[in-house]
This record gives structure tokens, C-alpha cells and sequence, in this order.
């Protein structure tokens, strides 16, 4: 058994102008650098430049630098944990871009999920997400975090207002990423994993 750090990529699902889902990934990846045995890397698919949906499964041509830097660092991770919106009772475009594109960067990780949104709290999007990750042999963890009407969640400094009841969540979530993570890297380790 490794004591390595595990590394724990957050991807923050949404690109729109105004969004809330880089306060919501940042106070997340907060919680996760409190942990000794954790070390974050936070990839904003806002800062990545995916370029629209393409008609095939390849990236558009514009798209591969950004994807080259990207790549690598979805190779690294142990663990993914993915913030998200709900958009229209599912999850954003690029996010689905990312995911499609990097399809063995998946295999055999686990994946949890931070969701946010309005009355749902973004669980439909959620719901979506893991049978796409299931599809890429990914394992996804039972709890989530979620943030039901999200927009009076956090206070100016970007802290939850009711601090208890997410961070309570998060130690949850960051439980079970954790454990999969070093049960299925050390499996790894003396059994590759084939699809």
C-alpha cells in the first residue's frame, strides 16, 4: 500500500458567463487541501478552450492545444471529483466535450460529484453524469455534495453561509473518493486494468 498523496482532480463543469460554479469549486477544493492525503488540482473548463460540440468523437482542431495541457493532468489524477450545474434537467456541453475526449483517463478511477442549482440542487444532472461515467468504466461514489437554490448559499467571501451542514458533506465525500482512489490505484499497481 502507497502512502503517496493522492492526486484529486475537481473539474468545474460550467463555462457561462456569471456562473457560480467557480465559488462553489474553490470552496470545495478548500475543503479537499485541508486533507494530508490530498493534493488538489482544480481544472476550470472555462480556462480550456474546447471549442463547440464537434459532429464526431474527435476534438475540433482548435481544441487540441487546450487538450494537450488538459490531458496529462486528468492522466495524473487518482480521484475526479466534478462540480456542476444543472442546465435544462442536465449537465453543461463542455463538460460532456471534456469527458467524451478523455475517455480512458476515466477507467478505473473513481468519480464523485459537487452539484448545485435551483430547487433540485443540480441531483438531476447528477443522476445523468453517472451513467455516462459507468459507461467509462469509471466508479462513482454514492453521496454528493449538493446546494439546493445555490445563489443564497454562499456569503461575498465565497464561504457557505451554513458552514456545517456542506463541510459535515465534504469530509462524507472526500471519505469515499479517498478510500476508491487507494483501494483502485494500489489494484492497479499489481493488476492493470484491461477494457
Amino acid at each position: 500500500m502507497s502512502d503517496r498523496q493522492l492526486r484529486l482532480a475537481v473539474i468545474v463543469g460550467s463555462v457561462r458567463d456569471g456562473r457560480i460554479g467557480s465559488t462553489v469549486a474553490t470552496w470545495f477544493a478548500g475543503e479537499a487541501a485541508q486533507r494530508a492525503d490530498i493534493e488538489v488540482d482544480v481544472i476550470d473548463l472555462a480556462e480550456v478552450q474546447l471549442g463547440a460540440a464537434a459532429p464526431s468523437m474527435s476534438p475540433p482542431e482548435q481544441a487540441l492545444t487546450a487538450l494537450s495541457d488538459l490531458t496529462p493532468r486528468l492522466d495524473a489524477a487518482d480521484g475526479v471529483v466534478v462540480v456542476t450545474p444543472e442546465y435544462n434537467h442536465s449537465y453543461p456541453a463542455a463538460l460532456k466535450n471534456a469527458i467524451d475526449w478523455h475517455n480512458t483517463q476515466f477507467h478505473a478511477k473513481p468519480v464523485a460529484f459537487v452539484s448545485y442549482g435551483g430547487l433540485s440542487g443540480g441531483l438531476r444532472a447528477v443522476e445523468h453524469l453517472r451513467a455516462v461515467f459507468a459507461e467509462l468504466h469509471a466508479v462513482t461514489t454514492r453521496d454528493t455534495i449538493s446546494f439546493h437554490g445555490v445563489w443564497e448559499c454562499f456569503d461575498s467571501d465565497g464561504q457557505p453561509k451554513d458552514p456545517h451542514g456542506p463541510a459535515t458533506a465534504a469530509k462524507t465525500l472526500l471519505d469515499q473518493v479517498t478510500w476508491w482512489a487507494r483501494v483502485l490505484r494500489d489494484a492497479k499497481a499489481t493488476t492493470p486494468y484491461t477494457v
